[in-house]
């Protein structure tokens, strides 16, 4: 894995891909990790970070077009970047490799032109200057992170967190992420997008400690058939004042919280279990197959059958080159 450094970057960037794809994870107890790179153009010189530091890498863009993964932390939105770094990202993905982006990284790697044509997100910001300068993108302000095969951009600087533990997610399982993000004090999967973020007053009254009270007693619950008026019955609120109060607090309505919870609890049984499918959906929550199926697909763009094949398929692949 690389991770590009520039001149003049935020330290916060590249310090989230270090921290969750650097430092050895034992407890994980998985067959294999990643060994990361910090690369720049130049290898070797200083770069002058903010905050008046300043960092050397040890490896130039020969690694960059190698590596199977790159990370792009963010990018000077005006900056121009070189034809020979343009051509090592380009390289490493024809390569085969993974790009991920975090915050206005994906200006740079829109002006690769693999982004074309795909759908890309970036601080919300600087979402319309992203749309206007790189047409051909698919710009969707409203998200943390988005996966478009091997190419995956995230949202403002802490987005970057949710991205990455999405990488380990698809190449190690959901519950190694989970694992990874108890240890990084976060959670797996935040949900409501971008929207929750915008010129927005961070809430601190005792009707937001109520509302976090009854969300994590539907966490404990997943099973019952709940609905929002017992969810809310928690908050001592009615439904409608609960379902505004909620949308305040996270961005999203409860209903939809709900079903996304129940999908991601349902992924660690789908890649280590060998549950059924129907057993799967009503351990979490969905009495009718079918429910499931519709509210997986919707998630996570695939369907659960598909998701263990391709979890199963990516963990024998990985093992293999791991041993070899």
């Amino acid at each position: 894995m690389a991770v590009l450094a520039h001149e003049g970057m935020s330290p916060f960037e590249l310090g989230i891909a270090v921290e969750v794809f650097a430092l050895p994870r034992p407890e994980l107890e998985v067959d294999w990790w990643y060994g990361v790179r910090v690369c720049a153009e130049r290898a070797g010189e200083p770069l002058a970070v903010l905050g008046g530091a300043r960092l050397t890498a040890g490896a130039g863009l020969r690694t960059v077009a190698r590596a199977q993964t790159v990370i792009l932390p963010s990018w000077p939105v005006s900056a121009e970047p070189s034809p020979a770094l343009l051509g090592a990202l380009r390289r490493a993905h024809a390569a085969g490799g993974r790009i991920v982006t975090i915050c206005s990284g994906a200006f740079l790697l829109a002006a690769t032109g693999l982004l074309d044509g795909h759908a890309a997100t970036t601080h919300w910001r600087y979402a319309g200057e992203l749309a206007r300068r790189f047409p051909r993108v698919r710009v969707d302000p409203g998200v943390l992170y988005v996966d478009s095969g091997r190419l995956v951009t995230s949202a403002g600087s802490a987005a970057g967190i949710d991205a990455c533990l999405h990488v380990v997610r698809t190449d190690h399982g959901a519950a190694v992420a989970n694992v990874l993000a108890r240890r990084l004090v976060t959670t797996a999967h935040r949900d409501g997008g971008q929207a929750q973020f915008i010129e927005r007053p961070v809430g601190g009254s005792d009707a937001d400690e109520l509302i976090r009270r009854a969300m994590e007693w539907a966490l404990e619950n997943l099973e019952r058939p709940l609905r929002v008026e017992d969810i809310a019955a928690r908050a001592f609120m009615s439904p409608r004042t609960f379902t505004r109060r909620f949308g305040e607090a996270t961005g999203t309505s409860p209903l939809r919280w709900l079903v996304e919870q129940r999908i991601g609890a349902s992924l660690p049984l789908l890649e280590s279990s060998s549950h059924t499918v129907e057993h799967v959906g009503a351990l979490v929550g969905f009495a009718q197959p079918a429910t499931f199926r519709h509210h997986f697909a919707r998630v996570m763009h695939t369907s659960p059958s598909r998701c263990r094949r391709a979890f199963r398929a990516r963990a024998g692949s990985a093992r293999a080159g791991a041993a070899g």
